[in-house]
């Protein structure tokens, strides 16, 4: 499955063989992702990113999610899609990373925001959040942008590199949020 977010974007449903592309960005981009990204400390090898991507393509359909590269002009760009999805409540929760050569372009924005339009029109979903460590201000001014509420602060809620905890901020919309936004 593709989903066009615009002439140059696209979100690509996760194939075994993007595990490389996955692999060689991080690997290449160590102190950049690991910021914030705990994981990054984990993938060593490209053993790694092929195991997580199997996890996720070969996943039982009842723990199935929606993942996606982001691709722009065909190359990857990161990653995007649906984590924890409760669908007896109908809600999930949206993560995000981005190379850095293609950050301050508005691409994870606009990939957000189709993902929202997926998630709500074609999912039938009714809540998506997103959290998003305190200091990192490019992450979260992402569902700042599309008019996302910051519910709170989940206080020590993700263990970063170095053993260290940080505090996420929530924000969340709802269907009828994105429904009334999408009509002004």
């Amino acid at each position: 499955m593709t989903i066009k977010v615009d002439n140059d974007i696209e979100l690509k449903q996760l194939e075994q063989s993007d595990a490389v592309d996955i692999f060689k960005t991080i690997d290449n981009q160590r102190e950049y992702l690991g910021k914030w990204l705990p994981f990054v400390e984990f993938t060593k090898e490209i053993s790694d990113s092929d195991s997580f991507v199997a996890s996720v393509v070969n996943a039982p359909e009842d723990r199935f999610e929606y993942v996606f590269t982001i691709r722009k002009g065909g190359e990857f760009a990161g990653l995007i899609g649906f984590k924890d999805t409760d669908r007896l409540n109908k809600k999930t929760e949206i993560g995000y990373w981005l190379s850095e050569k293609y950050q301050k372009q508005g691409i994870v924005t606009r990939s957000v925001d189709k993902l929202c339009d997926f998630a709500f029109n074609t999912q039938g979903l009714n809540r998506v959040q997103i959290k998003c460590a305190v200091g990192n201000t490019p992450s979260k001014n992402i569902p700042k942008r599309l008019g996302f509420k910051l519910e709170g602060i989940e206080r020590q809620g993700e263990l970063l590199t170095g053993n260290v905890f940080t505090d996420l901020e929530i924000y969340s919309k709802l269907k009828s949020d994105y429904s009334i936004a999408n009509k002004q």
